[in-house]
């Protein structure tokens, strides 16, 4: 006889609902998932069941409520949510590339040692999806599916704590406050190198050469940072 209360099964089939649809939501963090209302009438479940589930995410920082804005799917897991919100302001994008050049080059050898067939599959699909892409008029599409691929890539490595790290470094990246000196930073000249240091990052990962990825995702994120440096010091030279 099953003795476990109503209320648990149902708070644990809500969890494992929201789990699926997290998973579907995590490339458009951007995107409020539904509301409480709405999760309990697509999954038949009790509006407390669903708020009890989404307690349980949050506290493993899957998602993070915003008051007057809903409920998004991360990236803000590994800090508190407030905590994360004034990183932009106390940071800036060069402290960014050089914590991601001390976590992603990791995250590459570690991926080379333990992605599946279908991460190497999904990484390929990744960087097809973003060579569609027109620049500069889809930059903002450029950038999803660009964090896309890079989080692919902590995601192969295997290890939730970099992950977490890599999740909240990202958050930062993104900011909305630094996207016209990231969008300043493309050019198609520049485009077409990551392009090639992408490609190559799979091919070390597919072939198993842990130690060429990490140099490969090195040598990247370095070219990153140097179209950042140039373009910032361009901005401030032509500050009057």
């Amino acid at each position: 006889m099953n003795d476990t209360p109503e209320t648990s099964r149902n708070s644990s089939t809500a969890l494992e609902q929201l789990r699926q649809l997290i998973q579907q939501q995590e490339h458009t963090p951007d995107r409020a998932l539904p509301t409480e209302r709405e999760l309990a009438e697509r999954f038949g479940i009790g509006r407390r069941e669903i708020r009890r589930a989404l307690d349980v995410l949050e506290e493993e920082g899957r998602i993070w409520r915003k008051q007057g804005k809903g409920t998004f799917v991360g990236p803000s897991a590994p800090v508190q949510p407030l905590v994360l919100q004034d990183l932009p302001q106390q940071s800036n994008l060069l402290e960014v590339m050089e914590a991601r050049l001390q976590l992603e080059p990791g995250l590459a050898r570690l991926a080379a040692l333990r992605a599946t067939k279908e991460q190497i599959a999904l990484m390929k699909r990744l960087l097809e999806r973003m060579h569609a892409i027109t620049p500069p008029e889809d930059g903002d599409q450029h950038e999803l599916w660009d964090s896309a691929f890079h989080r692919a890539i902590a995601e192969a490595a295997g290890n939730r704590l970099m992950l977490g790290l890599f999740d909240a470094v990202d958050a930062v990246r993104r900011d909305p406050g630094w996207q016209h000196l990231r969008v300043q930073a493309r050019t198609p000249a520049r485009l077409d190198n990551y392009d090639t240091h992408h490609q190559r990052l799979v091919m070390h990962i597919a072939q198993r050469q842990p130690h060429e990825a990490a140099a490969a995702m090195r040598e990247h994120l370095l070219a990153l940072q140097q179209a950042l440096m140039e373009t910032l010091y361009s901005r401030q030279e032509e500050a009057p």
